[in-house]
């Protein structure tokens, strides 16, 4: 921001910069001063780096409320157990696939496991 930035030039762009446009650091920090805004380094890895004029405090701003949007629309993953024993039966079974495959169609994981109880392991 302003000052910060060390690079002798620097890609101008922004909603009050008519078409982009590679200038000096001091010009397009006078620019800034001009208009009573920041200079904000946008992308320091291009060739010329690229550097907005806009309010600082207006611009962190805008970036928390992307990104409390892009949280707000990512979807949870649920992940469903369903647990067998080794004695369960073949209805059983069956009623607990059905789940499994609801829990699938509604976009949920499912892990499904077998459990053994005391001495129950030894009749495999």
């Amino acid at each position: 921001m302003n000052e910060q930035i060390t690079v002798p030039e620097v890609r101008l762009v922004g909603d009050n910069i008519p078409q982009p446009q590679v200038m000096s650091i001091r010009d397009a920090l006078r620019l800034a001063d001009e208009m009573e805004l920041d200079l904000i380094e946008i992308s320091p890895k291009a060739e010329p780096p690229v550097c907005r004029i806009a309010d600082y405090q207006k611009f962190l701003y805008q970036q928390k409320k992307k990104a409390k949007e892009l949280k707000a629309n990512q979807t949870k993953v649920v992940v469903k157990e369903i647990r067998f024993g080794p004695q369960t039966d073949d209805h059983d079974y069956n009623f607990k696939l059905k789940h499994a495959q609801n829990f699938l169609k509604e976009g949920a994981k499912v892990k499904a496991y077998v459990f053994f109880r005391g001495r129950s392991i030894v009749f495999k």
